[in-house]
């Protein structure tokens, strides 16, 4: 099975992760398959990209990005999602980019891009999903979007998680790489689940991961390259 080759917050070996630049590079990539990348939302409410609280490590300015507006956070680099998910519709030659958007709070602003740029007429979201790590993130969203495809972050594959999993009401999550065998991987297809791996580095662990059957990757580095 092959899988979904995801470039892991865009290609940060040519730019700094989760900007523009990275994901216009990652998309550049022919092995590339779409993007993950993590939302934030601004001190006015737009939805932008970045994986921490703060923007201390990618960025070195000691600043919290729900306290920046969208043009002060715009000025030091900080990416819309808008931009983003405009410049993956716009990649030509192939299908459309698959995107792994995970969200790290609730972010109203996010739903209604997403869905202008991805929704489709019955509800659904066309090559794309809505990820995150928080249970309660997971609830606004089922709320607001019931219809759209979830993956929950997780750590491993046990029983409690997949029940936890179910619970939420997901149809897949996506689990660190190294949490995933065949035994786990058995649990979630009896719970019709499907499986995406995080974070993938070296192309050897991708083809292991394709043998066991993962439907995606979140790839990075050499992993990326095919």
């Amino acid at each position: 099975m092959t899988a979904l080759r995801l470039a892991h917050r865009g290609d940060w070996r040519v730019a700094p992760e989760n900007t523009l630049e990275a994901m216009r590079a990652a998309l550049a990539i022919p092995a590339c398959d779409g993007l993950e990348f993590d939302v934030r939302a601004s001190a006015d409410g737009v939805a932008v990209l970045l994986h921490d609280a703060t923007l201390d490590r990618v960025f070195g300015v000691r600043a919290v990005c729900d306290e920046l507006s969208e043009s002060e956070l715009a000025r030091l680099g900080v990416a819309t999602l808008e931009s983003v998910l405009t410049l993956a519709n716009a990649r030509g030659g192939g299908p459309v980019p698959f995107l792994d958007i995970e969200l790290k709070a609730v972010v109203p602003d996010a739903l209604p891009i997403i869905e202008s740029a991805r929704g489709e007429p019955d509800g659904g979201l066309r090559r794309a999903v809505v990820s995150t790590f928080y249970p309660d993130v997971m609830a606004w969203l089922i709320r607001e979007r019931p219809t759209w495809p979830r993956w929950a972050n997780v750590m491993d594959l046990e029983p409690a998680t997949i029940e936890a999993v179910i619970d939420l009401g997901c149809q897949g999550l996506a689990c660190n790489w190294r949490a995933i065998d065949g035994r786990g991987l058995a649990r979630a297809e009896q719970a019709d689940l499907a499986v995406a791996a995080w974070t993938v580095r070296r192309r050897r662990t991708v083809n292991r991961l394709e043998r066991l059957g993962v439907v995606a990757i979140a790839a990075e580095a050499a992993a990326l390259d095919g």
